[in-house]
């Protein structure tokens, strides 16, 4: 029976920008986001623009923030990012409006083939549409898309597809029922 060899790992297939960008946006990520400083929220989306990001108005982006590539991310209006995101976007991750990703949120792009002896990486996109909350400590899987008003609650882990309005719980997550905004 085979097993995997670490050894043979190769993901040169994989180019998410040039090595000085990712280098600079390592140290900008370092210390205006990843950081506990209040730094202002000005600050941050300037240097996510600045990166390529696509970022609306009225974002508001927390203390600890982690964001891999600026340049594979879409924030609409009105986005809440708390406390300890991580946004692992080896892919595109859109972010549509009126969207909270709570604290500790871990939005995952990359995974690996473990049927594979070579470990291949595999990057999928992931899609928040608008409406979504991603609750504290829950992760969304590559290559998941969060239809409109969606949850996940705190500690889930969503693998698959969320219908709209659908609330979603456990590891993996499954719809436990509904979701009704009143006015």
């Amino acid at each position: 029976m085979k097993q995997v060899n670490l050894s043979k790992f190769d993901n040169s297939w994989y180019k998410p920008g040039n090595s000085l960008k990712r280098f600079v946006w390592y140290l900008k990520n370092r210390v205006l986001l990843k950081s506990s400083l209040l730094w202002p929220n000005s600050f941050k989306i300037f240097a996510l623009r600045f990166f390529g990001a696509k970022v609306g108005k009225g974002v508001i982006i927390k203390p600890c923030v982690n964001i891999k590539y600026p340049w594979f991310l879409e924030i609409g209006d009105n986005v809440w990012i708390g406390e300890e995101v991580w946004i692992d976007n080896l892919g595109k991750v859109k972010i549509g409006s009126n969207v909270c990703l709570s604290q500790g949120a871990l939005l995952l792009c990359g995974n690996h083939n473990y049927k594979k002896e070579t470990f291949d990486l595999i990057v999928g996109d992931i899609t928040l549409e608008d409406g979504v909350w991603v609750g504290a400590k829950a992760v969304v899987c590559p290559g998941v898309t969060m239809k409109s008003h969606s949850i996940l609650t705190v500690g889930s882990v969503l693998t698959k597809d969320a219908e709209a309005f659908g609330i979603y719980q456990g590891n993996p997550a499954v719809l436990i029922k509904q979701r009704k905004v009143e006015g």
